[in-house]
Parts: C-alpha cells; sequence; structure tokens
C-alpha cells in the first residue's frame, strides 16, 4: 500500500548546542492525525563507509579504538569528506590514511542511513578495488590493524563481541550481495 507522506503544517529548530540542531515537524496524516515528530539534522560533511577488496573473496576490516563503547572494534574504513571533496575521492583518501591502501576502481554503492526514524545523516557505501599502497597521514592516534576477511567467514565474523558496528555490517552484506550479482565498476 503507497501512502501520500504526511502535510508537513510548521518546521521549528532547536539548536542544542555543540553542533547539535533538531528540528520539530508539526505533521498531518491523511487520517487527520497530527503529532510533532523531531530528528536531528544532519550539519557538516558526507559520510563513507568503504569496503576495501582484496580479492573477490578477500576484504580488508581495521581494528581500532572505538570511545562510544570504550573498547578496540572491528570495523570498515569510514570518514568524513572533506569540503568540496566527493564521497569517492573521501573514500579513496580514508583508505590512504587508515590501511595505507588507494584503489584504482571505487563506487559508490547506495547510502544507509543511521537511524531514519529520527537522524537526518546517511552514510554512503562505498565498494573499493584494484588496491595499490599509498599511505597518507591520518588523525588517528596510533596505527590501525590491518584485519583481512574472506567471505565465507563474515558470519562468524558478525558474531564476535568487537565487530557491533552497524554500519560495518549492513555495507559488507550490501557488498557481498553486489559481487554475488556480478559486481561491475562501470554500471
Amino acid at each position: 500500500m503507497k501512502r501520500s507522506l504526511p502535510v508537513i503544517h510548521e518546521i521549528r529548530e532547536r539548536d542544542e548546542g555543540r553542533g547539535r540542531v533538531i528540528e520539530e515537524m508539526d505533521l498531518e496524516f491523511s487520517n487527520g492525525e497530527r503529532r510533532v515528530f523531531h530528528r536531528v539534522l544532519a550539519r557538516g560533511a558526507q559520510a563513507v563507509c568503504v569496503v576495501p577488496l582484496i580479492d573477490n573473496d578477500t576484504v580488508m576490516l581495521v581494528r581500532e579504538y572505538a570511545a562510544g563503547v570504550h573498547r578496540y572494534e572491528l570495523g570498515l574504513v569510514a570518514g568524513l569528506a572533506n569540503p568540496g571533496e566527493s564521497s569517492i575521492d573521501a573514500a579513496n583518501r580514508e583508505m590512504m590514511e587508515e590501511i595505507g591502501f588507494g584503489a584504482r576502481k571505487l563506487k559508490v554503492l547506495r547510502a544507509l542511513s543511521l537511524s531514519p526514524r529520527f537522524m537526518q545523516h546517511e552514510i554512503q557505501v562505498v565498494v573499493a578495488a584494484d588496491l595499490y599502497e599509498s599511505k597518507l597521514p591520518g588523525d588517528e592516534p596510533e596505527p590501525l590493524e590491518r584485519v583481512p576477511m574472506k567471505w565465507r567467514d563474515l558470519e562468524s565474523h558478525m558474531l564476535q563481541d568487537d565487530f557491533s558496528d552497524g554500519r560495518s555490517l549492513a555495507a559488507l552484506f550490501i557488498v557481498r550481495a553486489w559481487l554475488a550479482d556480478g559486481g561491475r565498476f562501470d554500471a
């Protein structure tokens, strides 16, 4: 069943400081019900989550300190685009900074929302292949551990306590499906 979007009667912004802005949306739904919904606005740069393919059977993960859970976490290369930088360029730069590789082939597969009910923010899933060694200085306080993972081991890795980043897990399943469907960079 396709529904029409709610009518927006008013939008108010509330600045909560430290760059966080909440939008209050006065909405009317097709059944006449009216509610105020809140969402966190996306501010700043585009974010990328990169799936670097060593080959069609192996992906490069990283292990790095995650302050939110105060432990070392397994995940994918990720970061923010610099002003004026495309998602593709940001993905390639982030790989060079975090794992010491660039890629000759990169493709944005899709955007993922972190929490579409409450946040406007999205992250671009980028697949990268034909890797070559190239290191750029990054903002990490220590070198990140590179962890190659075979696709056949994805399910066992996702059950580990130190692999809880939902963006990384979703991106891996998306890229695995893309590869199973032919995984073309030119299409």
